[in-house]
């Protein structure tokens, strides 16, 4: 497919090249709805298609549909770029032509999803833009009760439809550096604000005498019941109620004067 000189019609050799300053000249004019511009600018784009398309010459994927599942992408691409981000238009377009090639891909290998749970996917869809557009929130539950169906075939639809993506898939920032969808993703349980009150929690505990911190450790961390923690330790529920509340306000005091 490297060698090829002609793919899905259209002679390779013969593909123009255009200068970053005409490329600029041309997105101005497409955003001005000038349709002659977004034709020169998609043919003149081609070759970068055709780059990228190289890159999965061994799929078993004929080299056309591959080529054409990339234009699309690159078309994708047009509509959707700003100029006024600063980014370089091959930037912003590389990934979501590999993005619509590697969806062909899945999709020329994947188990054919059923009409009627496309159809109810829609609804589904249809559904969550109803409720959110009511300042609701849009719960499977309350999904699947104004569509009378169970859950589960809403949480079954959604995915049936839905794209999966590699966190190893390219995604670039506005000075145009080579990004991967993982250093996109922040961490949440491991913020800095968690991060201090896990080491004030770790120190208020220190302080408490061994069998308050034994009664709190089973009570939260292994999850018993007073009851079955006054069978382990001995004591009644009452006195195991009573340790628990003043070990708690104990932390709390601790807490605070921590953080």
């Amino acid at each position: 497919m490297a060698n090829k000189v002609e793919i899905s019609g259209v002679n390779t050799s013969r593909l123009p090249v255009i200068s970053a300053a005409r490329s600029t000249e041309l997105l101005e004019r497409i955003k001005a709805g000038d349709a002659a511009a977004r034709e020169e600018f998609i043919t003149g784009n081609m070759r970068l298609v055709l780059s990228i398309v190289k890159r999965f010459g061994s799929r078993k994927a004929s080299g056309d549909d591959i080529f054409q599942a990339g234009c699309v992408g690159l078309i994708k691409a047009i509509d959707n770029f700003d100029l006024s981000v600063g980014v370089r238009f091959s930037t912003y377009a590389v990934p979501m032509i590999i993005g619509e090639i590697k969806r062909f891909l899945r999709g020329g290998n994947s188990l054919r999803i059923s009409r009627s749970i496309r159809d109810t996917a829609y609804k589904v869809l249809k559904t969550r833009e109803n409720i959110e557009a009511e300042d609701k929130e849009a719960t499977i539950g309350e999904i699947a009760e104004r569509l009378a169906i169970e859950e589960r075939e809403v949480v079954y639809a959604l995915d049936a439809i839905s794209d999966t993506v590699s966190l190893y898939d390219p995604v670039y920032n506005k000075a145009g550096d080579t990004l991967l969808l993982m250093d996109q993703i922040s961490d949440e349980t491991n913020t800095e604000e968690i991060w201090t009150e896990r080491v004030a929690l770790a120190s208020a505990m220190d302080a408490l005498d061994e069998r308050e911190r034994n009664i709190l450790f089973l009570r939260y961390y292994e999850g018993k019941t007073q009851t079955e923690i006054s069978e382990k330790v001995g004591l009644s529920q009452a006195q195991v109620s009573r340790l628990e509340k003043n070990a708690l306000r104990e932390v709390r005091d601790l807490m605070s004067q921590n953080l």
